[in-house]
């Protein structure tokens, strides 16, 4: 099994071992929620924290860096329904996509920030930022308590089975 991820820098240096984590996470990801990974496409980019705070401006009225921006392609309903068709498929001979799941844009160096601030590794806060990232995509959002609750849920589900812990 594989996924389709495209992972980009940005105004950063290439770093393998972060492009490795990337695809050993998203691929995570894909299994823990059982979705075809062949049939959706994910564009990750790593940046610096002046671009993903022009972002930030742009597409939410934010003025400031963050950690993580997620850009979904689909609501939550119809991505089920996407999915659920993608489950009945057979993968494209030819290798063709069906879909954008969307794009997760990551700022390294508040993730390192991040990292020491919490006391853990690099490695797990990268993993959560994707993780993160990805349940976004999915349509899961955290401004409601009992949503919140649910996404964390899912968010350490995926990370305990990378054996990735606090």
């Amino acid at each position: 099994m594989y996924t389709v991820t495209e992972v980009i820098f940005k105004d950063i240096a290439k770093n393998l071992k972060i492009e490795n984590l990337t695809e050993k996470v998203i691929q995570k990801c894909f299994e823990v929620e059982n979705i075809n990974p062949t049939s959706f496409y994910i564009c990750v980019t790593f940046t610096n924290p002046n671009n993903i705070q022009e972002l930030n401006n742009e597409y939410r009225n934010i003025n400031k860096p963050t950690d993580v921006l997620s850009f979904p392609m689909f609501e939550k309903e119809e991505l089920d329904n996407l999915i659920g068709k993608a489950l009945l498929k057979k993968p494209s001979e030819n290798g063709a996509l069906q879909d954008i799941l969307g794009d997760i844009i990551i700022s390294i160096p508040k993730v390192e920030e991040q990292a020491k601030e919490y006391g853990h590794s690099f490695e797990r806060e990268l993993a959560y930022m994707l993780v993160h990232g990805f349940y976004h995509l999915r349509g899961y959002d955290h401004m409601v308590e009992e949503e919140k609750v649910k996404m964390r849920e899912k968010e350490e589900n995926v990370l305990s089975k990378l054996n990735i812990n606090r």
